[in-house]
């Protein structure tokens, strides 16, 4: 239901932004400019999940073989301690915990291309615990608002644009990525757990929260000292030993059990293409809404009316140019990504702005996206308080990336 009010509600005021500026400003392209970005949208909406078909279908293939070789419930035991706390409508031995646990591995590696596919055979997973199937369990729940606020290790695609536009040193936003990407994690996973009751000062739990700590601190170590070319060069290598490592395993794994892999890599690629078909009509609807918003500068009048607060409180502002990345992240990844880069542009990569903009980019995720794509892959359309608390993350892991660049590069930094 949520959606549904949300998505009118982007139309309704996209059209009265664009009637006034026609007939009070004279604007006669506005609803033609609105209608043309509609239409891209549109066939951006398709063309992402026509994409998704080869990596889906490959990656479900995998799976599947994972899957019947009994692989899968191996990962499931081995993280169950956790997420049974998390989870605690899945049962431990089921298929679903070992497809979550690596579709948030792939997320910390910021392998996008893995982590979809994984993450929505999760989602099915789940859907077949599911007894209202358009209605969204505390379970599915729960992994949608921590996929959205899914930590990142590293920001291997943030270190490249900054490296493209010209930074002195691209890897200089990583500790605070890190950081951010941390808290906007434990701010999804605080808020869902508030409204489903589940005490998170429990054991496994603390366990966990304690080694992520220990892990950041030691590819702090590892990679903090080296200059950003290694870093990248590195963290590309560690993603691809793992990825790859992870399919012969499965498929060695799968033959040693007498599993015929390449019969259940088929049977799981099928699966992979009709779940791309399924996703697209979702994708449309919020890409769609999404862009009569933006084009007809909605966005922008939200950011200035920020702006003129922070200045009627007396407060430094060099952070509000910066903030469309965030805003727009939380509505689209490709138009966050091309924010970041007009701030780097316009104000230079090592601006206070340019490393606030870089720092929100490598700390938030796309939840509108995540929502409709996840969520429409299993036909699921209300989501109960799934929106809310995926906002919820996303707005503390924006205020926490904009207080993260003043702590590391301060509001003195000019362009």
């Amino acid at each position: 239901m949520a959606l549904n009010y949300i998505w009118i509600g982007f139309f309704v005021i996209a059209f009265i932004v664009a009637l006034v500026k026609l007939i009070f400003f004279g604007d006669t392209a506005i609803f033609n400019n609105v209608v043309n970005g509609m239409f891209d949208s549109a066939k951006t909406g398709a063309e992402i999940s026509l994409g998704l078909i080869g990596v889906m279908t490959f990656w479900l293939g995998i799976m599947k073989i994972g899957e019947r070789a009994g692989m899968i419930s191996l990962f499931a035991k081995g993280v169950s301690p956790f997420f049974s706390r998390l989870f605690p409508e899945v049962p431990k031995s089921h298929p679903a915990n070992g497809s979550i646990i690596m579709n948030f591995s792939a997320n910390m590696l910021g392998l996008d291309n893995a982590a979809t596919p994984v993450g929505l055979k999760a989602m099915q997973e789940l859907q077949e615990l599911n007894p209202e199937k358009d209605t969204a369990t505390n379970a599915q729940i729960m992994f949608l608002v921590l996929n959205t606020a899914g930590i990142t290790l590293i920001p291997t695609g943030v270190i490249a644009l900054r490296m493209a536009n010209g930074a002195t040193n691209p890897a200089d936003v990583f500790i605070p990525c890190l950081i951010g990407t941390f808290i906007s994690f434990l701010a999804g996973m605080i808020a869902v757990s508030f409204y489903q009751k589940i005490n998170l000062l429990q054991l496994p739990i603390l366990i966990f929260f304690g080694g992520f700590i220990a892990l950041m601190a030691g590819l702090y170590f590892w990679l903090g000292s080296l200059p950003p070319d290694q870093i990248q060069v590195y963290a590309g290598l560690l993603g691809g030993i793992i990825i790859f490592s992870i399919i012969t395993l499965f498929i060695v794994y799968g033959a040693s059990k007498k599993v015929n892999v390449y019969e259940a890599f088929i049977d799981g690629a099928k699966d992979g293409f009709s779940t791309s078909v399924m996703i697209i009509p979702f994708l449309i609807a919020i890409l769609v809404a999404i862009s009569a918003f933006r084009t007809t500068g909605c966005m922008d009048y939200v950011v200035n009316a920020i702006g003129s607060l922070v200045t009627l409180f007396g407060l430094d502002t060099s952070f509000v140019p910066a903030l469309p990345v965030g805003l727009m992240k939380t509505l689209s990844g490709g138009g966050a990504r091309g924010l970041m880069v007009d701030v780097m542009t316009t104000y230079g990569a090592d601006s206070f702005q340019g490393r606030l903009a870089s720092v929100i980019q490598g700390s938030s995720e796309t939840t509108f996206y995540v929502l409709a794509v996840y969520f429409g892959s299993v036909g699921i359309k209300k989501p109960r308080y799934a929106l809310v608390c995926g906002l919820i993350a996303d707005l503390v892991g924006l205020i926490a990336a904009i207080f993260l660049t003043y702590l590391f590069f301060g509001h003195t930094i000019q362009p």
